[in-house]
C-alpha cells in the first residue's frame, strides 16, 4: 500500500482522539506496526513531531516528506512541524523545525496539564505510550507518598500529584528534565518544594532512602533501556531484577511497585515469569498490567508487522505491570488478601 494510503488510513483510525481544542497528545502514526518503519509521527496540541528512522536526512526520506504532506492535508490544525532524524547530528536527533515556526509548550491530558519541550531531547519529553499509567496514578494515589524515580520530566510524578497525592519526590540525574515537571506543577498550581526535585543519580539516591529509613505507598520504576554511569548500570534485558530489588525496600507494607520495562525483544512472558518467581516469595503480589494505549500499538486493521518478538500477555513492548509489596508473607501472593 502507498505511504499516503498508510498515513491516511491510520489518522482516519484515531479521528476519535481528536479534540476540538487540538490540546491532547497522541501517536498519529507507528510506521513500525503500520508499514512504514522510516517513520513515526506524534501530536502534541498543535504541533507534529515526525521520526525519521530511515538513513537520510529528512530532505531526501520520502515517508518523511509524504509524511509532511498529508498532515498538511488531513490535520490542519497541524500548525507547526518538527523532524527528529535519528540518525542525523546532535541537532538533527533534538529536531528541526521544517513546517510553521512556534512548537507548543503544553498539552492537556486526563483533564492534567502537561510542559512539554519537543526539541530538548532525541524524543519529545512526553512518553505517550504510559498515558494510562499516568490515569491509573490519578485514580488511585489520593493521599500516598509516591518516588518517582528515573523520573525524566516528571509526568508520571505530575500524574499524581493531580490525584492528590500526599507527597511527590522525583529523582533524575538531569536538572534541566525536573525543570521540566516543575513547568507542570506550575501549570497545574501545585506548589513546588525544593525537597521533592532531586537531581541526583538513581543508585545513590535509593541508597541514601534506604539508609535514612525513608518509604512510599508507591514507587515508579522507569528506567532507560540501558545505562551505565559511575554509579551504576541499568539494562533492562539483562538485570530487571537487581533494579527491582534495589527499591523494593522503599515500598511501604501494601504499597504499590510499578515496573515499567520497555526492552524491544524481552518477550512478555519471561518478564512476566520474573514476576511470577518473585511473587513465590509471598512478598510480592502481581496487581494488574496497563495496557499501552492503541494509538500508540496501531489498530487491528492498521497494523501490517507485529513486534520483533511477542510482548503477550501485555500489549506491546512497553510492559508495565503494577505490583503489591508485603513486609509480611502472604499466604496467597497471586492474590490481594
Amino acid at each position: 500500500m502507498p505511504i499516503h494510503s498508510l498515513l491516511s488510513t491510520a489518522f482516519c483510525a484515531r479521528a476519535e482522539l481528536f479534540d476540538e481544542q487540538h490540546r491532547n497528545a497522541l501517536r498519529l502514526f507507528n510506521g513500525f506496526y503500520e508499514g512504514e518503519p522510516n517513520l513515526v509521527i506524534d501530536l502534541y496540541a498543535t504541533t507534529a513531531v515526525l521520526y525519521n528512522y530511515a538513513d537520510l536526512p529528512f530532505e531526501g526520506a520520502a515517508a518523511v516528506r509524504a509524511g509532511i504532506d498529508v498532515l498538511r492535508a488531513e490535520i490542519p490544525w497541524a500548525q507547526t512541524m518538527i523532524v527528529k532524524t535519528r540518525n542525523g547530528t546532535p541537532e538533527e536527533k533534538r529536531g528541526v523545525v521544517v513546517y510553521g515556526n512556534r512548537p507548543d509548550t503544553r498539552i492537556v491530558e486526563h483533564g492534567v496539564r502537561y510542559s512539554v519541550n519537543l526539541t530538548m531531547n532525541q524524543d519529545a519529553s512526553l512518553y505517550l505510550d504510559t498515558r494510562n499509567l499516568r490515569k491509573w496514578a490519578i485514580e488511585n494515589l489520593a493521599g500516598k507518598t509516591v518516588l518517582n524515580t528515573f523520573a525524566y520530566t516528571g509526568s508520571l510524578g505530575v500524574a499524581a500529584q493531580a490525584g492528590g497525592a500526599a507527597r511527590v519526590v522525583h529523582v533524575d540525574r538531569e536538572r534541566e528534565f525536573l525543570n521540566v515537571a516543575k513547568t507542570s506543577y506550575t501549570l497545574n498550581g501545585f506548589p513546588i518544594e525544593k525537597r521533592n526535585f532531586l537531581a541526583e543519580d538513581f543508585f545513590p539516591a535509593v541508597s541514601r532512602f534506604r539508609r535514612e529509613g525513608i518509604s512510599f505507598d508507591c514507587v515508579f520504576l522507569d528506567p532507560p533501556f540501558f545505562s551505565v554511569t559511575g554509579r551504576g548500570r541499568v539494562d533492562l534485558e539483562g538485570e530487571s531484577e537487581r533494579l527491582i530489588n534495589k527499591v523494593r525496600p522503599l515500598v511501604r507494607n501494601g504499597g504499590w511497585l510499578v515496573v515499567v520495562n520497555n526492552a524491544l525483544f524481552v518477550p512478555g512472558r519471561d518478564l512476566m515469569a520474573l514476576f511470577e518467581r518473585l511473587s513465590a516469595s509471598g512478598y510480592l503480589a502481581i496487581e494488574t498490567i496497563l495496557p499501552v494505549p492503541q494509538d500508540f500499538t496501531g489498530y487491528p486493521h492498521t497494523c501490517l508487522r507485529p513486534p520483533p518478538v511477542d510482548p503477550a500477555p501485555y500489549n506491546h513492548p512497553t510492559k508495565i505491570t503494577v505490583l503489591r509489596v508485603w513486609k509480611e508473607k502472604q499466604a496467597n501472593s497471586s492474590q490481594l488478601p
